[in-house]
Formats: C-alpha cells, sequence, structure tokens
C-alpha cells in the first residue's frame, strides 16, 4: 500500500478537508492567487493546524502531472479501503439501503461522474470490483467534485458472490441490459435496491448480469446504441429517486 498520495482541485480538497481533514500531510497552494474560493479552503485548513505553502505553478504542475490542480495541491494518507465486511455494516444501519452497483468501470472519468451522480442521488454508498475496475484516484476525486470523500466506496473480491449477499439481507437488484424487456419506468425501484450497471460498450459481464434478480433498459429513440456509462447511471439512479420520493408523499 502507498504510504501517501496526490489530490488536487478546490472541490475535492474542500471536501477532503471537512471529512477527513487528519489525512492531510502537506498542502500546498498557487503563489499569487487570492480570491474567495481559495480563502474558505485556507480557512478550513487553518482550523486544523495544516500548514500552507506557497508554490510557482510549475511545481504544482509537476505534483499534479500537469492535471488541472485549480492552484490547489495536497499530499494525503491514502483512505482506508472499504471491503465487504464494512458493506455489512452498512446495511445493518440502513433501513432501506440504497446501493450502486459498477462492473466493469476502467475509466477514472466515468467513476469521477459516477461518484458525483451517486452523491447527488444521495445513494448510500458504491460497490466495485477489485480487478477490472479503477480504484479511487486523485482524477476521480477531482471529476467527483467531493463526493469521492462522501460516498462510501466498497471494493470486494467477487462481485457476483457480493450481489447474492446483499440481496439474502432483502436488497433486490436491478440490472442495466440493452436488450431487457423491462424498462426503468415500468421497474418498481422502491425499497432497498442496488442498480447495477455495466461498463460502457461491454455492458454487464455474465455473472453479474446472472446474479441481478430483473433486467432492465433505457429506453432510446435516437440512433445511438448505448449512452455513456455516467449518463446511464444518473438516469436510473433519479427515476429511482422519483419513485422512492413518490412512495413517501
Amino acid at each position: 500500500m502507498k504510504k501517501s498520495e496526490i489530490m488536487y482541485g478546490l472541490h475535492a480538497v474542500e471536501s477532503l478537508l471537512k471529512q477527513s481533514p487528519e489525512r492531510v500531510l502537506e498542502l500546498w497552494l498557487l503563489q499569487g492567487r487570492d480570491d474567495d474560493r481559495l480563502h474558505k479552503v485556507i480557512k478550513l485548513a487553518q482550523n486544523f493546524g495544516i500548514t500552507l505553502q506557497r508554490a510557482s505553478r510549475k511545481v504544482l504542475d509537476d505534483k499534479a502531472q500537469s492535471h488541472q490542480h485549480q492552484g490547489i495541491v495536497v499530499r494525503v494518507k491514502p483512505a482506508k479501503a472499504l471491503i465487504e465486511k464494512d458493506l455489512d455494516i452498512l446495511l445493518e444501519k440502513t433501513e432501506q439501503p440504497f446501493l450502486l452497483i459498477l462492473d466493469g468501470v476502467t475509466d477514472p472519468h466515468n467513476l469521477g461522474a459516477c461518484l458525483r451522480n451517486a452523491d447527488a442521488a444521495g445513494v448510500h454508498g458504491i460497490i466495485i470490483p477489485k480487478d477490472n475496475s479503477v480504484s479511487i484516484t486523485s482524477t476521480v476525486s477531482k471529476v467527483a467534485c467531493g463526493a469521492a470523500e462522501v460516498v462510501p466506496v466498497f471494493q470486494v473480491t467477487n462481485l457476483a458472490r457480493t450481489m447474492r449477499h446483499i440481496q439474502q439481507q432483502g436488497v433486490w437488484i436491478l440490472g442495466t441490459a440493452g436488450e431487457a424487456d423491462s424498462d426503468i419506468y415500468h421497474a418498481d425501484m422502491k425499497g432497498a435496491l442496488a442498480i447495477a450497471m455495466g461498463a460502457e460498450g461491454k455492458g454487464l459481464r455474465r455473472l453479474t448480469r446472472e446474479a441481478c434478480d430483473s433486467l432492465i433498459s433505457i429506453p432510446m429513440a435516437g440512433t445511438v446504441s448505448s449512452l455513456n456509462v455516467s449518463v446511464a447511471t444518473g438516469i436510473c439512479l433519479f427515476e429511482a429517486v422519483r419513485q422512492r420520493q413518490a412512495a413517501i408523499e
């Protein structure tokens, strides 16, 4: 396991300072930058006694490997990896869990966008396989705009086995597949629910698909055959949000 890693971007660093300030080892700010957005982060850092260092743009570019860092870079302790037993704890304390399963998402920008969608939709946790999937990287955190520090991400050894396990805990799993007979607008997405999304193009792997309780599709009226996984995830999650809120009202 790495002793430290680099994070960057105003939203990601601000969320980190709010959620896990103890992880911050070093914090660098761009020389000459002085605005309200940066002041907010500076005040948070100072509240926790974190030393601020000013650096040139070249130094920050090097630390962030030329990614768009928005004038702020931090070196942090790696976050504690969440595994199957942590997922069990979440299920025990959550009355009607709302989960997202991502199978084979290897692009950090897609995972970051899915995290952002999940946070906005009120998802309790995301389940990803340890293999054949991107983990939480600095790029994921930057794209997620702070959601990576808020939404729990559980990395599991055997995704299909974990799916069967949460089914035994009363969670209904809906998997997405373009050829499914039922669509998201006719599916029951209330109660304890997990929505399984596959990688763009490949979709859900066979074992993952077989572990789902039911398969659903997103109606497509145009000529394109599929949507980006983060776009499709947002559509599915917010249809579930609509149904769940309607059930409460």
